[in-house]
């Protein structure tokens, strides 16, 4: 240890035994009875893997970078599917068979069959997805053709009139136009039962913050009896204004698409070549609708695509790839724990996601659950569609095993209800209708959990201030899913979390550290079941609108090398090492909370306490003011017994903050200096005060005599 390392250890550990003229009050209600959560660190806080380059996948599932990624103290590890967010199937082997062999084209089913061990998996672009553009950036392939919606969704497959699940276009012209004709290019199987709609109000699409406004048909949108081909609707005589116009359909022709008509899926749903919205002239000649240079192109959201692809569709450039099941599992990233799996829905079938499965519990892998699909609210689709999928991947899963734990529906990062636009009843809430849909099916027991992403902040907004949300951001999504209907059995688990959903500066400031802690402690305190951290591997540094930062707890550069470890990283460490007890069992947790807040009324510490199971109480303290330390008094209190009690011997305290961390933005070379690890000692007697630093992460463990089991 350096002279000046030192000496600024001695000198933090001097404030920490200080005793401040006045002190205030962290308060724990430690009744008996009255703990408010209890979890396993081993099942319930983890972190995550996503898509990588082929050469990223080569250097991270080493021995030295596989170990760097676990001394943060993460338990087990979630596995994030960016292939179905990317609109694109993917093949989790590529030892499989096509629905039509002779072309190398359908429907793919990978098989369980022991061959090379799987490194790497692949995504297919679908030749389906045509003209829709909805999704996160999709990804590109060479032979898109119509959009086709998703065959699982019709009354085949689902066993339910398809009037139930209705499929739908949605094209957005980007700004208010005249409209008063539709010309659509009907591809196999078309609609015979359609109507046109425009949408009066505002964000139609915008299913975070809520569509504003409903959907109306046009004087003459309804059509029945309809023939397929290319077909100009006269929609009104006089345009109708609006940004968004959606074509409904509710009853196909079941005549089957250009692929092999002995495959009941091709026969099946819906299919268009091209939709343009537009007037009619004088003379009845049809005039699409005027686009300046200026205005944006027109966009084209859909109910859903039908995942037909072939060989020709494979994305093997090497930049996008997934780690195969083969090497993630044995690479020893899962930590010899349980691991979260995805099986892709929206744009997979039924009978490859079995195979998935099988394939990983023959290999005798461990699976702690399955994540069905992959947000499904980011790609629009309605919540009847998504559980009338959901049940029959459940069906089949549950065959190859009846404990597999299944959930979903992964929702983005949100802070609010997911809201869309009203079925019949008027209900807006996607989870109130997916919850019902179960309920009304009698199937809800297939739904053992539900996950959500977690991304609070928009990604340029961020202040300190920012901070003092969180704790109430959290709580409150936990309490939106309570509410919408999922049972108080059913566990809700976030499986992707940071700052926001786009990098950002803050992430690998201070405040990323701190936010880490209040994130994961009011995740808990809210009745949360399992936290899983963003991602588990080291990452460069690149600029954002608020300084240059990482996504990771470390800082690498191309070789993934690492350079220094995050604010992110060594809160991981406090969380993981110092406040909770990996391998050692159940933890409760109990009430608390501090009286110490800024003129504003805002909270500057926060408090999260759990008994662990060898009976040592264990404090995390989250100092969220930026230039004062405080100091408090910790006080027990049992209201059965009308008992009050303090810490009854030594007590370890351990902080990281501020003094030990500062991020030095300076653009590709950003880093961080000091770089220091959490500070600790041991505090006899103990002490009756203890002096968080500035902007800080501190945990106090000890015994505290006097209260009852």
């Amino acid at each position: 240890m350096t002279a000046a390392r030192r000496s600024a250890q001695i000198a933090f550990l001097f404030t920490a035994l200080a005793t401040a003229a006045f002190a205030q009050t962290v308060r724990i209600d430690a009744t008996p009875g009255h703990a408010i959560n209890a979890f396993d660190p081993d099942s319930a806080l983890g972190s995550s893997i996503d898509v990588l380059s082929r050469t990223d996948i080569n250097k991270v599932y080493t021995p030295h970078i596989v170990q760097e990624a676990l001394s943060a103290g993460w338990g087990p590890i979630t596995y994030r599917n960016n292939t179905e967010l990317r609109m694109a199937a993917w093949h989790w082997t590529e030892n499989g068979t096509w629905s039509d062999a002779a072309h190398r084209s359908g429907y793919f089913t990978g098989s369980t069959d022991f061959k090379e061990p799987i490194r790497y998996i692949l995504a297919y672009a679908l030749p389906h997805r045509g003209f829709a553009t909805s999704g996160d950036r999709p990804v590109q392939g060479p032979n898109l053709t119509y959009w086709k919606s998703n065959p699982y969704l019709t009354s085949k497959f689902t066993g339910e009139s398809d009037a139930l699940h209705p499929q739908w276009v949605v094209v957005d012209l980007q700004v208010e136009q005249p409209v008063s004709a539709i010309r659509i290019a009907w591809a196999s199987p078309y609609a015979t039962t359609y109507q046109v709609e425009y949408w009066v109000g505002t964000n139609a699409l915008d299913f975070d913050g809520g569509p504003k406004g409903e959907w109306k048909v046009f004087p003459s949108g309804a059509v029945k009896n309809a023939q397929g081909g290319t077909v100009t609707v006269k929609l009104t005589d006089a345009p109708v204004a609006t940004r968004y116009v959606r074509i409904l359909m509710t009853a196909s022709s079941n005549t089957c698409d250009e692929h092999a008509p002995d495959d009941v899926r091709n026969c099946v749903g819906y299919a268009i070549q091209h939709i343009t919205a537009g007037t009619l002239d004088a003379s009845g000649a049809f005039l699409e609708v005027t686009k300046h240079p200026d205005d944006r192109s027109t966009t084209y959201c859909v109910s859903s695509i039908d995942p037909w692809h072939s060989a020709a569709d494979v994305n093997d450039g090497g930049a996008y790839q997934h780690t195969g099941f083969d090497l993630f599992f044995t690479s020893g990233l899962t930590n010899n724990l349980p691991a979260m799996i995805p099986v892709t829905m929206l744009y997979g079938t039924p009978d490859d996601a079995a195979a998935q499965i099988a394939y990983i519990e023959r290999r005798g892998y461990s699976i702690g659950y399955i994540e069905m699909g992959e947000e499904p609210d980011g790609k629009h689709a309605m919540p009847e569609d998504y559980a009338a999928l959901y049940l029959q991947w459940a069906r089949a899963l549950h065959k190859v095993d009846p404990k597999l734990r299944l959930g979903g529906p992964v929702f983005e990062g949100v802070n609010e209800d997911i809201r869309v636009w009203p079925d019949a009843q008027g209900r807006t809430s996607w989870m109130v209708r997916f919850v019902d849909y179960l309920k009304t099916h009698g199937r809800l027991s297939d739904l053992a959990f539900v996950s959500f992403e977690h991304y609070p902040f928009e990604p340029c907004d961020i202040t300190w201030k920012s901070l003092y949300g969180e704790p109430r951001l959290m709580k409150h999504i936990l309490h939106v899913w309570r509410e919408d209907g999922v049972p108080s059995n059913v566990p809700l688990i976030v499986t992707e979390s940071h700052l926001s959903w786009s990098l950002t500066g803050p992430m690998t400031t201070i405040f990323g550290g701190l936010w880490l802690a209040d994130n994961i402690g009011s995740f808990f305190e809210g009745g949360g079941a399992a936290f899983y951290h963003s991602p588990i591997q080291p990452q460069g540094v690149r600029n954002t609108c608020l300084g240059w930062s990482s996504w990771s707890n470390f800082v690498s550069d191309e070789t993934y090398e690492i350079k220094g470890y995050t604010s992110t990283y060594f809160a991981a460490h406090m969380i993981n090492l110092e406040w909770v007890q990996h391998r050692a069992g159940i933890h409760e947790m109990f009430p608390s909370s501090s009286d110490i807040t800024d003129a504003d009324g805002n909270l500057l510490v926060t408090s999260y306490t759990v008994r662990r199971p060898d009976g040592t109480w264990s404090l995390m303290l989250v100092n969220r003011d930026e230039t004062n330390p405080h100091t408090v008094r910790v006080v027990f209190q049992d209201s059965q017994s009308k008992r009050t009690a303090s810490f009854s011997g030594p007590v370890t305290f351990v902080s990281f903050g501020s003094e030990q961390y500062v991020w030095i933005n300076d653009g590709p070379n950003s880093h961080p200096d000091p770089d220091h690890p959490p500070v600790a000692a041991l505090l006899q007697g103990p002490p009756s005060t203890f002096t968080l630093p500035k902007a800080s992460i501190t945990v106090l463990r000890g015994r505290v005599a006097g209260l009852k089991d």
